[in-house]
This record gives C-alpha cells, sequence and structure tokens, in this order.
C-alpha cells in the first residue's frame, strides 16, 4: 500500500539468493528493509531454485576462490541462526586434458590462495574414487577438500526467514517497472505494474534474467546480460551401486573441462539418481523459454557418460530434467556496481552471475549492504565486477582460458 510518510532505508528488487541474503544483511543492520519479487516467493522461474548447487572453490579466475572461502563461513553462520542445514559438504573433484588452459589455471589459482590441492595421473584417480571415474591416460584429476550441495530453494527460504527476523517486509507479486529519482522526497521512487509505489533511501536491483530490460527501461544503459536457458538432467545409477555415489559415502561435487563443460553432484535430493549436466544452454528471452533441453546437448553428455562411469551409470537417458536460467555476461563475470548518473550512489546494481553465482550469494549479500550503506566494499576487489569494464571492450575482462559455459543462440 502507498504510504508517502514511510521511506524505506533499503529496497531490494528480487528475491532470488541475491536480492533475499542482501535483505537479511542490511536488515540484520539494522536497517528499514522492503524486499519485493514480482513472482509468488520460491517461484521455479528463474535462477534460485530446484533441489542441488555445488559449492567449490576450483576457479581458473583467482579473484573467486577467497570469495567461496568467505561464502563457506557465511552458510554455516546463518545455517546456525536459522536451526537447520542447507550446505553439505563434501569434496570437489575437478577432471580433464592435462593440457586443458582452464584447469590449468585452475590448480595455478588454488596454489596462489594457498588452497590445498592435489593433482592425480588417471591411475592415482582411479585408487583415489575406487575405479568409478575413468580416466586415459592423457587426462588428470584436481583434488580440493573445498566442495558440496546446497539446497537452492531452501536455501533462499533460510534468507527470507532471517531477513524478516531481522525485521525486514517482504511483498511477492510486485514485478517493479520502473525506478526513479524523487527529488521532493529525496528518496528513490519504485514503481509496480500493479499501481504501488514504494519510496526508499538506496536500491538495490537483484532481478537475475530480468536485469537487461529493467535497467535499459530505467537508464537507457544496455548492460551485456543474455539470459541462457539451461537443463539439469538426473541420471539412474544401476542396481546395487547406489551407496557408492551418495553424498554421505564422500562421492564428490565434480567438473570435467573441455568441450563440452560437465559437472555434477552426488546422490543426495533424489535416492538412486546423479545430477549430471552440461555447463551451457541456449539464449532466450526470460519470458519466452522452450522450458527444453537442447538435443545435442544431450547426445553429449550420454557419451560423456559412457566413457566416463562405464556400466555405473545408466546413459541411455535422464529419468529427471528440470530447467533454469543463467545470466550470462561476456566474460562470464558479475556485475555488481552503481549505476551512478542521476541516481548516483542510490542505486546498485547486481547481476551476470553467469551461471556460477549461487555458492557465494551470502558474500554478494553482504558486499552490497556494504556498498549500500558504507558506499564501499570490505575485503574484496570488485574492479573485476565494474560496468565499466564494458565501456570501449564488449569482451569485459581479459582471460587466457576458454569460456566454461557453452552457448547457442
Amino acid at each position: 500500500m502507498e504510504n508517502r510518510s514511510e521511506i524505506f532505508d533499503v529496497i531490494v528488487v528480487g528475491a532470488g539468493i541475491m536480492g533475499s541474503s542482501t535483505a537479511y544483511q542490511t536488515a540484520k543492520r539494522g536497517k528499514k528493509t522492503l524486499l519485493l519479487e514480482q513472482f509468488d516467493f520460491l517461484h521455479h522461474r528463474g535462477s534460485s531454485h530446484g533441489e542441488s548447487r555445488t559449492i567449490r572453490v576450483t576457479y581458473p579466475e583467482e579473484y573467486y576462490p577467497k570469495m567461496v572461502l568467505e561464502s563457506e563461513k557465511l552458510w554455516e553462520e546463518a545455517e546456525a541462526e536459522v536451526g537447520y542445514k542447507v550446505y553439505f559438504k563434501t569434496s570437489q573433484f575437478d577432471l580433464g586434458p592435462s593440457d586443458n588452459k582452464s584447469l590449468q589455471a585452475t590448480i595455478s589459482s588454488c596454489q596462489k590462495n594457498r588452497i590445498p590441492v592435489r593433482v592425480l595421473d588417471h591411475n592415482q584417480v582411479h585408487e583415489e574414487l575406487s575405479g568409478k571415474f575413468q580416466l586415459t591416460e592423457d587426462w588428470i584429476g584436481v583434488v580440493t577438500e573445498h566442495g558440496g550441495v546446497i539446497k537452492p530453494t531452501k536455501a533462499v527460504s533460510l534468507f527470507q526467514t532471517l531477513a524478516i527476523k531481522n525485521g525486514a517486509s517482504l511483498r511477492d507479486n510486485m514485478e517493479v517497472v520502473d525506478i526513479k529519482k524523487d527529488d521532493s522526497e529525496d528518496a528513490i521512487l519504485v514503481c509496480t505494474r500493479n499501481d504501488q509505489r514504494f519510496w526508499g533511501k538506496i536500491c538495490i536491483v537483484t532481478v537475475g534474467a530480468w536485469m537487461k530490460r529493467l535497467v535499459e527501461k530505467v537508464t537507457g544503459l544496455t548492460l551485456p546480460i543474455q539470459p541462457l536457458e539451461t537443463a539439469v538432467h538426473y541420471w539412474k545409477i544401476k542396481e546395487g551401486h547406489e551407496a557408492q555415489f551418495m553424498i554421505d559415502s564422500g562421492f564428490p561435487t565434480f567438473a570435467s573441462y573441455g568441450e563440452p563443460y560437465i559437472y555434477g553432484t552426488p546422490s543426495l535430493e533424489f535416492p538412486g539418481l546423479l545430477k549430471i549436466a552440461v555447463h551451457g544452454g541456449h539464449t532466450c528471452e526470460p519470458d519466452e523459454r522452450t522450458w527444453a533441453a537442447s538435443p545435442g546437448a544431450l547426445t553429449a553428455l550420454k557419451e560423456w557418460i559412457q566413457s566416463k562411469f562405464g556400466d555405473l551409470i545408466d546413459s541411455s537417458g535422464p529419468v529427471v530434467r528440470q530447467s533454469c536460467m543463467y545470466s550470462m555476461t561476456p566474460d562470464e563475470d558479475f556485475v555488481i556496481d552503481f549505476l551512478d548518473g542521476e541516481f548516483g550512489k542510490d542505486v546498485l546494481v547486481a547481476g551476470g552471475f553467469s551461471g556460477h553465482g549461487f555458492k557465494m550469494g551470502p558474500v554478494v549479500g553482504r558486499i552490497l549492504a556494504d556498498l549500500a550503506i558504507e558506499k564501499q566494499a570490505k575485503y574484496v576487489e570488485l574492479k573485476h565486477f565494474s560496468i565499466k569494464r564494458f565501456e570501449g571492450n564488449s569482451k569485459g575482462n581479459a582471460k587466457d582460458f576458454d569460456d566454461q559455459v557453452n552457448s547457442v543462440g
């Protein structure tokens, strides 16, 4: 309900993992916080739903591992505060050709960040993982202890629960269609499609795949954030082998480097099934999705499963499929920045998480709260996430290795 006398300290637009963790952080610091969501809370139309997400520190970029390590601590702190678990630990296993530039950069990144990492040849991998992975002589395995699975829908609910507990107001079915500077109120005016209006001192926009469209409407600025529709597949573990793929048995989260980049999680959410998916998809508009998997990606996935797991996993076809969205930037790095212009430091955007941001939701929420309240972030260098990196350079941050996400038009 419109109330011109009520001005929030912070309005967060978008109640996925980033917005929900941000609302928790600002409310926890005593700021009067409003969290708005365009659909029902915990909907399945964006990037923050489903049964599992991987957490890993194995990144070829040197600036992500520290953020993941900090997020691990923040996940555990949030679990302790709410009283239930969303983060289930195991090791992380990366595999690929020994000359793969991304995999070699990942090993180097771990070493520079002082993260213990073990590099194994194909025989050592066979011994380490009791023959579950079959690698050829020219492939290597990389093992770190910082792996695990996060339950995403439950995790978003966790941060919304804690936001409410700390005094935040939450409203769903509030699609924001405009954000304006209201000089008469010395505030930011947030307008919704159903004619609701809210005023806040600071506005933080975390609308995922809808980011490009909303920012373009508000400022005329076109952020290079492309929605991508992706499919997640679950495959049946053959009878008698189910126990050895369970997270409780120590089976790792994993990622396979090369073409295509493939990732997976241990058997946890669906007994007897293993999540294995291609890290990629096809471009789309967020409101015009096919909800279908790419046939080419599925063929490559079947071949990979047969070659790596042999007779342990039924590679004839997945038994469960779910749809999700990525919000891709050209360099696969995040966008976390002030909009500036007429808004100055009063409107923040956070998006372009490129299919790998969920694990860092808690630390991104803290960063956004720091920026909103103190106008600077602590303990993290944000130059890699600046909007300005795309000025005169459509590709963004320069990298010496291949993209990991496979995208088709």
